[in-house]
């Protein structure tokens, strides 16, 4: 009998930018971006903890912007 361990209920900054193939910078951008709205949000947040279903918002949205434009700096124009 095969048994299999369920998946992780939350993970980090660092186990989210890891498990969506991204570095920490480029996941606190498409925070920023996508979710919180205003650069002055990440600074308000406490321990940020990110559910499954959240990584998967996050994979979608960093495939449709692409790995240039998720540059720290602001958007890249192709």
């Amino acid at each position: 009998m095969t048994t299999s361990r369920p998946g992780k209920g939350y993970y980090n900054e660092h186990e989210a930018a890891q498990a969506l193939g991204i570095s920490l910078d480029q996941l606190r951008t498409l925070v920023r971006r996508h979710i919180l709205g205003t650069e002055d949000g990440i600074e308000n947040l406490p321990i940020t903890s990110f559910q499954p279903s959240d990584l998967l918002l996050l994979r979608l949205l960093s495939s449709q912007a692409g790995p240039a434009h998720l540059s720290a700096d602001g958007p890249v124009l192709c």
